[in-house]
Parts: structure tokens; C-alpha cells; sequence
């Protein structure tokens, strides 16, 4: 792929600011203002940016009216700083590109039905009645399952595995080494072992869906695992089966997520959070990282768990005195209990 350039004025029109400076002004790439060089666009999204406007060798910089006269070069004039560079980044996408059509090393059931416009990459697999959408594009290596669908301009990068009978939205992406659809882990205890419950549901992706590299999504032992329109979920999520998560709701990275946990819409789950099953977590809620969340709540609202760092001697000391917390409640009712009994009746009693 050849270098991309687009003129300030283009930049402009696009993401629906105004240009200060030159408009003609050609950039070929985006990059902090601490590495930018001239041919580079940059963002200010906060006042602590501005420290390094001085030393910055960029060609151009996105800022909102509030910090416009801190810098005197060209600049675009947003409402707002961090989603302009957020949609002007996808000007200048280096992926490689997947020709359209079907490549001769790909193996495709005679039953599967793929649109023309699709992009099937080398040594895909898909399988017996399978339903691949416009647009679709599938890396190296990707193995969609007999009856599993994606629908229109979806993007699956290589090795990712779609199990049968799962079903992908529009528009949605997928990175690398994620399986959607595995075997839920589901047991039931026998004197001879573990008896094995097949897991006879699927999953269900919405549209508009990202999901990153790593991650694995059960299917339902019975019903649907679903994943509704506009979530993300960063690298290295298990989200076990049954789990619903609601629209636009965004997962950090090393989350796990049990079984029939039903997570409502807008919520954001911090990195390592672990969330119990069978649990229902109100809409707009908020999760710091590495909280352990073992009930469920019915209002919005923010929540964390676990000790924060503190320097060794001191967490070492704090530990035993949790260890002694029941010793120490115990103590306490009994001096509340000899302390009213030497204060004086209340005659209200």
C-alpha cells in the first residue's frame, strides 16, 4: 500500500472543524507531538499536552477553541480533541489489504453461501451452510463453523476460530487467536468423575462489535451467550457461557466473566476484574480494576475491591491485622457491653 495523504482542508471537511493555517498543508500520518515530524498530524486533548508543543516538530495539530491560541502553526479547531483523532485515524489504516474473491487454498463446503464481494484469505475453512456476508473479510487461517454466519463488513483477523452455529453482526472486528463458541464449562459431579453437559446453545455477536486478540466466548449449555450492539472487549476476556453483556458496554483486558452473568448496557469493566455468575449488574455501571464483584447490583454506580499497592513492610503488617479482625470485633462488643453497664439507666428505657 502506498503512502496516504490528505490536506488539512480534507481533514477538516471530514471530521467537521475549521483550519487555521495553511489548507493545502498535505499529511501523511498521525503520531504524538513528542515524535511527530513535519508530514505528521497531532492531537491536544489536555492541558498536560501542552508542555510538549514547544520542542514538537508536527505539521499540524487537532485542539478544541480552548487551547487554539496556544499554538501558532496549523492547526484544526474541533469540538472535541480525542474523537476527532479517534475518527482520523481511520484515514490512514495501514492494513493489508485481502483481495475479493475466494483464494484457491481456502476450503469451502458446498453449502456454505459466501456474497460476491467477500474477501476469503488463504487457508480459511468454512464450513456446511455457513453464511458469509458483503464485504466480509476474512484473514489467514480463519475457520468458520457449519451454520455460523457473519454478517456485512465484518473484519476476522488470522486464526481466529468461530465455532458452529454462532452468529456475527455487522461491521464487526475480531483480532487474533479469539474463539468464539467454545464448550462452556459445564459438569455435573458423579462418583466415577465428571459427567460432561454438552453445550447445546450459541453465541450471539451484535453489530458493531470489537473484540480483541485472545479472547474466548462460550456457547450457552441451553440458551444464547450474547454480546448485544457496540461492546468492546480488550485481549484476554472469557466471557463463560449464558453471559449476556448489553450495547456499548466496554471490557478491559484479563477480565473473566462466569457463567449467566447478565452485564447491562454502558457498563465498563476495569483490567482483572472477575465477576461472579448468576449475577445481574445495572446499566452505567463502572468497575475499577481488579475488583472482585461476587453479587449483583440494581442501581448505576461506581465500585472497586482489593487493597491498593503499599510498600511491602506495610501490607505485610496489614495482613496479619486482618487476619485478627473477628479477635478484634469480638473485643469491641464486649467493652461496649462492660461500658453500658457502667453507665447510668436510661430513664427513656
Amino acid at each position: 500500500m502506498g503512502i496516504i495523504e490528505r490536506s488539512l482542508s480534507e481533514l477538516a471537511n471530514y471530521l467537521d472543524g475549521e483550519v487555521v493555517g495553511d489548507a493545502n498543508y498535505m499529511i501523511s500520518g498521525i503520531a504524538d507531538l513528542q515524535t511527530a515530524v513535519a508530514s505528521e498530524l497531532s492531537f491536544i486533548n489536555q492541558e498536560s499536552y501542552l508542555q510538549y508543543l514547544p520542542e514538537s516538530s508536527t505539521g499540524a495539530v487537532i485542539l478544541s477553541a480552548e487551547f487554539a491560541d496556544k499554538y501558532d502553526g496549523n492547526k484544526l479547531i474541533v469540538n472535541n480533541a480525542y474523537l476527532a483523532y479517534a475518527k482520523v485515524s481511520a484515514l490512514f489504516e495501514s492494513l493489508s489489504v485481502v483481495a475479493t474473491g475466494i483464494h484457491p487454498s481456502a476450503v469451502i463446503a458446498a453449502t456454505a453461501k459466501i456474497d460476491s464481494t467477500a474477501s476469503i484469505a488463504a487457508n480459511c475453512v468454512v464450513g456446511e451452510f455457513a453464511l458469509i456476508g458483503a464485504g466480509v473479510r476474512l484473514y489467514p487461517g480463519v475457520s468458520i463453523g457449519d451454520r455460523a454466519s457473519v454478517a456485512d463488513n465484518t473484519l476476522i483477523h488470522p486464526n481466529v476460530v468461530i465455532y458452529h452455529a454462532v452468529s456475527v453482526g455487522k461491521n464487526c472486528i475480531i483480532h487474533s487467536g479469539t474463539v468464539i463458541g467454545s464448550d462452556g464449562f459445564g459438569f455435573a459431579p458423579s462418583r466415577d468423575g465428571w459427567q460432561k453437559i454438552h453445550q447445546l446453545g450459541g453465541v450471539i455477536i451484535g453489530d458493531d462489535v470489537e473484540i480483541g486478540s485472545n479472547c474466548s466466548i462460550d456457547r450457552g449449555a441451553l440458551g444464547n451467550t450474547i454480546i448485544h450492539d457496540g461492546v468492546i472487549m480488550d485481549n484476554l476476556v472469557h466471557v463463560a457461557h449464558n453471559v449476556k453483556i448489553g450495547k456499548r458496554s466496554a471490557i478491559a483486558g484479563c477480565v473473566g466473566i462466569a457463567g449467566s452473568a447478565n452485564i447491562g448496557e454502558n457498563c465498563t469493566v476495569a483490567g482483572a476484574v472477575a465477576i461472579n455468575g448468576h449475577i445481574d449488574i445495572a446499566d452505567n455501571s463502572h468497575f475499577h480494576g481488579g475488583t472482585i464483584v461476587t453479587k449483583g447490583n440494581s442501581e448505576a454506580g461506581v465500585f472497586a475491591s482489593a487493597t491498593p499497592m503499599q510498600e511491602v513492610k506495610k501490607w505485610r503488617r496489614n495482613s496479619v491485622r486482618y487476619t485478627q479482625l473477628d479477635d478484634m470485633s469480638n473485643r469491641i462488643r464486649q467493652l461496649e457491653k462492660q461500658l453500658k453497664a457502667l453507665l447510668p439507666a436510661d430513664p427513656a428505657e
